[in-house]
């Protein structure tokens, strides 16, 4: 995350929601490390939170992170493959909510999660971007999605910020 966001200048056009697994206990804010290396703010959102462009936001520990209605959602439902917060869930509202206009990518990991959840982002014509798994430091999350989907793009990691940035400076 830190080169892909590295790569976002200020005038960036859409919001960006992350996704990452990491343990409940977790006492480092993800949010407060990964600033520093965005020109846009980074930040753990609240039940509720209004999604709005140029803004990061990063799930907090245990909580799923759905999209309903332009607005974020936080819920301790049950871990969905293994993990809370879990990719697919995030994939899967933001696929609902707004079909082709969804930009997903899928990174490094150890396990299936996000796989579904981008065949159904590419179902509803959105963005599919897959790191190249022989960039990743784990290939298991990059060959899943592979498994489940066609993506638009397989990229290396180091290409994959530059491009996001690309088609953000873009409007509709």
């Amino acid at each position: 995350m830190q080169n892909i966001l590295s790569h976002l200048t200020k005038n960036f056009l859409l919001p960006i929601i992350i996704v990452q697994h990491r343990e409940a206990s977790a006492e480092t804010s993800l949010a407060e490390l990964l600033q520093q290396y965005s020109a846009l703010p980074v930040t753990e959102p609240g039940d509720k939170d209004e999604i709005t462009p140029g803004q990061v936001y990063i799930a907090p520990t245990d909580y799923h992170l759905s999209v309903e209605g332009g607005h974020l959602a936080l819920s301790t439902e049950e871990p969905c493959n293994y993990a809370r917060p879990s990719i697919d869930i995030l994939f899967e509202t933001a696929a609902y909510e707004y079909g082709n206009k969804v930009i997903a990518v899928i990174l490094t990991g150890a396990n299936k999660d996000g796989a579904a959840g981008l065949a159904e982002i590419v179902k509803k014509g959105g963005l599919a971007i897959v790191q190249e798994p022989n960039t990743a430091s784990s290939k298991e999350m990059p060959l899943a999605a592979l498994e489940a989907c066609k993506p638009d793009y397989i990229m290396p990691l180091e290409a994959i910020g530059g491009f996001i940035n690309q088609l953000g400076q873009q409007k509709d």
